[in-house]
């Protein structure tokens, strides 16, 4: 009965990724945070270094189409504000990553399936197995859906408060 309900909820979050995974391992293992893992499972800590490169690559490319006109610094502004951990956390909420990572108890109990942190690193995690699982055109309709409306956000490229800072400062 346990193994049933595993298995529903990792259908439930396929269709909120738009992806039915041919290797469902893919995305178990982008689900386990390495307060969960043992020897002989692996973490998500991998595939989050990989798909922090894809979703690198598909804003990248986003940014490029959609602002045609802005000259490279501006997109670097938009880039970091796309990128950042905030907004992965955002649409990790809006797919309710949180309920699915695999903690151990004292992680959970602390409140880590709500951790900035924690969500934007599995949210990275979850691009990797898609775009492994999947390819390149997997991970970027998952990204272009939930990274879209980010770029509508902001009318001008937005910049850190470090540089805001900066730029008053001079």
């Amino acid at each position: 009965h346990r193994t049933l309900l595993r298995e529903n909820r990792m259908i439930q979050l396929e269709g909120r990724l738009g992806h039915v995974f041919n290797c469902p391992n893919w995305l178990r293992q982008a689900l386990a945070h390495v307060s969960s893992t043992n020897i002989h499972i692996k973490s998500n800590e991998r595939l989050e270094f990989l798909g922090d490169r894809v979703l690198g690559l598909v804003i990248a490319e986003m940014l490029f189409e959609q602002f045609a006109e802005e000259e490279e610094g501006d997109l670097a502004y938009r880039f970091t504000a796309l990128a950042r951990r905030e907004t992965l956390a955002r649409v990790a909420r809006k797919i309710e990553l949180g309920q699915y990572i695999e903690l151990s108890n004292g992680e959970r109990e602390t409140g880590g399936a709500e951790k900035d942190s924690v969500l934007a690193n599995t949210c990275e995690a979850v691009i990797a197995a898609l775009y492994l699982d999947g390819g390149h055109a997997t991970a970027t309709k998952f990204i272009k859906h939930y990274w879209a409306p980010f770029l509508k956000e902001e009318r001008k490229p937005p910049k850190d408060p470090k540089t805001t800072l900066q730029e008053w400062a001079q």
